[in-house]
C-alpha cells in the first residue's frame, strides 16, 4: 500500500502534479462563481488563479523535471569527452537518481578501464622499445664481432696456409704456436663480451661481501705490474699501512682494478713511470692509476668506455671490451669514474665508500 500511494517516481510526480492541477482549477472555479461579484469580476479572479496554478505548475516541473535533466544531460556530455573530473551531482530517489548513480558508476568504471589501458599501453611502448634495442645491440654486436674477428681469423688463415707449405720443424712450431694465440684471443674475446652483455642485461648480479680493499689492489698490482716478467716501467705507489674495508663484489672489482692496471701498463711509454695510488678522504677510498704516456685525444675520452672502442693511434692489441667493463661494473654500483689527461701522463680512477 505504501508503494503504491507514494511518488519516488518520475510518472507518479507528474500524474500527481497533474490531479492536484486539475482539482484545484476545479476548486478554484466553483469558487470564483460563488463570489458575491459580477460575472466578469468572478472571470477575471478565476483567471488570475489559474495563472498562479500554471506558474506553480511550471515551478514544480523546471525543479522534477528541467534541472535534473539539465544535469543528466552535462554529465552525459562530460562523459562523451572522456571528462571525469567531476561527478553527477543530481541526488534523488526517482529514475533521475538512479540514472545519475549509473553514469557516475560507469564513468568511474571507464576511468579504471582507460588507466589500465593506458599503462598496458605505457608497457607495451616500453617493451617494443626494449626489444628495438634489443634488436639495434644485436646489430650491433653482430657487426663488431664479424669485424673484430676478422683479423685473428685472417691471422689464423694465413698461418694455417704456411704451415701447409712449411717443411722446417721450427717454423712450424712457430707457426702452430701462432694460430693457438689468436684462437685464445678470439676465445678471450667471446667470454668477455658474454660477461659484458651479461652485466648489462642485469643477468649478472654483484655478490657483495666485505673485505680488505688494500690487500686486494696489493694482490693484483703484485701480480700484473711486480711479477711481470716483461715490464719496462718505473713503477710507484702509494698504499695505505693499515686495513681498509669496502663493502662490494670482490671478484667483479678485481676485475675493474686488472684491466685498469693492463690498460695503464700496455700504453705506457718504455722506461716510463706508472704510478698507483690509493688514498682515503672523507669516508671514500680514491683508486687512482698513473701512466706516462701518449695523451688520448680530449674529443675520444667519453668514448673509451664503448665497446671496442679502440686508441685511434694504437697497434692491433687487446679485445677493446675492458674499459667497458670497468664502465659497467661501476656504474652498477653508482660509483664515479672517469679518465683525464694531465702533464705528461694519463690518469684513470675510481672511488668507493669505506665500510667500518
Amino acid at each position: 500500500m505504501k508503494e503504491l500511494f507514494s511518488v519516488r517516481t518520475v510518472r507518479k510526480k507528474v500524474l500527481m502534479l497533474s490531479k492536484l492541477a486539475g482539482i484545484a482549477l476545479i476548486f478554484s472555479y466553483i469558487l470564483s462563481t460563488g463570489l458575491p461579484v459580477s460575472k466578469d469580476a468572478s472571470l477575471l479572479i478565476w483567471l488570475g488563479f489559474v495563472l498562479l496554478l500554471i506558474l506553480g505548475i511550471d515551478f514544480f516541473m523546471q525543479r522534477f523535471i528541467t534541472k535534473p535533466i539539465d544535469k543528466l544531460n552535462a554529465s552525459a556530455k562530460r562523459l562523451a569527452r572522456l571528462d571525469f573530473s567531476a561527478p553527477c551531482s543530481l541526488v534523488s530517489a526517482d529514475e533521475f537518481g538512479e540514472l545519475s548513480s549509473s553514469l557516475n558508476m560507469m564513468a568511474e568504471n571507464l576511468q579504471q578501464t582507460l588507466s589500465r589501458l593506458e599503462d598496458a599501453n605505457t608497457q607495451l611502448e616500453r617493451d617494443v622499445e626494449k626489444e628495438r634495442l634489443l634488436l639495434a645491440e644485436r646489430k650491433e654486436l653482430v657487426d663488431s664481432l664479424s669485424h673484430e674477428m676478422k683479423t685473428p681469423l685472417g691471422i689464423i688463415r694465413a698461418y694455417a696456409e704456411g704451415l701447409q707449405d712449411e717443411t722446417d720443424e721450427v717454423q712450424q712450431r712457430k707457426y702452430a704456436q701462432v694460430i693457438v694465440s689468436e684462437a685464445e684471443r678470439m676465445n678471450n674475446l667471446i667470454v668477455t663480451l658474454l660477461d659484458l652483455s651479461a652485466l648489462e642485461s642485469g643477468a649478472a648480479s654483484l655478490n657483495v661481501t666485505r673485505f680488505d680493499f688494500v690487500e686486494l689492489v696489493e694482490t693484483v698490482a703484485g701480480r700484473l705490474l711486480i711479477d711481470s716478467p716483461d715490464a719496462d716501467f718505473e713503477l710507484q705507489y702509494e698504499l695505505p699501512e693499515q686495513k681498509i674495508f669496502a663493502e662490494t663484489d670482490q671478484r667483479r672489482m678485481e676485475q675493474v682494478l686488472s684491466n685498469l692496471i693492463v690498460n695503464a701498463k700496455k700504453n705506457v711509454y718504455p722506461g716510463g713511470v706508472l704510478r698507483l695510488e690509493l688514498t682515503v678522504d672523507d669516508g671514500m677510498l680514491h683508486f687512482s692509476i698513473f701512466n706516462q704516456g701518449r695523451p688520448i685525444p680530449e674529443n675520444e675520452l667519453p668514448k673509451i668506455w664503448t665497446k671496442f672502442y679502440r686508441d685511434s693511434g694504437a697497434e692491433y692489441s687487446g679485445s677493446g671490451l675492458g674499459l667497458s667493463i670497468v664502465a659497467q661494473i661501476l656504474s652498477m654500483q653508482n660509483l664515479p669514474y672517469g679518465a683525464e689527461n694531465q702533464t705528461d701522463r694519463v690518469r684513470f680512477y675510481f672511488s668507493i665508500p669505506v665500510t667500518k
